[in-house]
């Protein structure tokens, strides 16, 4: 077992935009339905693998392209470690006072360190200047506990 990092900012338009941050329904529209809707289908169908949104169910980063992990490590603290770098690195930029405590940031490490231990994915946002939003994931691979048939995006040694 091993842990994913990953890293978006963006636009809250962008994170916004649901249809491209979940994957297309397994059952495509009826041929005979309204042009438009099996035009959107396709685009989603073509796009979610792809796109770097944060998807709305985290452990569906692993299917993601490889380019977009930032870091992939087989020790939980090593993840969380990442994770307390970012949230530091960050916090100068978030958009509420509250989420810059020092408390704060140090309690979300340790339970991630806890929760990825436990085989489990973590995500956590914040809004940074407006309209921005950061989103932060750890996810579990090899297997993943949620989505345990998806595969690694990457090709580990």
């Amino acid at each position: 077992m091993h842990h994913h990092a990953y890293l978006w900012i963006g636009t809250k338009q962008s994170f916004d935009d649901e249809a491209l941050r979940r994957p297309p329904h397994p059952d495509p529209p009826p041929a005979s339905g309204k042009p438009e809707l099996l035009q959107r289908y396709r685009d989603v169908a073509a796009e979610f693998p792809v796109v770097d949104l944060p998807p709305l169910e985290t452990s569906y980063w692993l299917i993601k392209p490889g380019k977009l992990v930032r870091g992939t490590w087989y020790e939980p603290k090593e993840a969380a470690e990442w994770l307390g770098e970012r949230l530091v690195e960050y916090a100068p930029r978030y958009a509420c006072p509250a989420d810059r405590d020092g408390t704060r940031l140090a309690i979300l490490v340790g339970s991630a360190a806890e929760r990825l231990s436990l085989g489990g994915d973590l995500s956590h946002g914040f809004y940074l200047e407006r309209p921005v939003f950061l989103s932060l994931a750890l996810v579990c691979c090899a297997p993943n506990r949620t989505m345990p048939t998806l595969g690694c995006p990457l090709t580990l040694t």
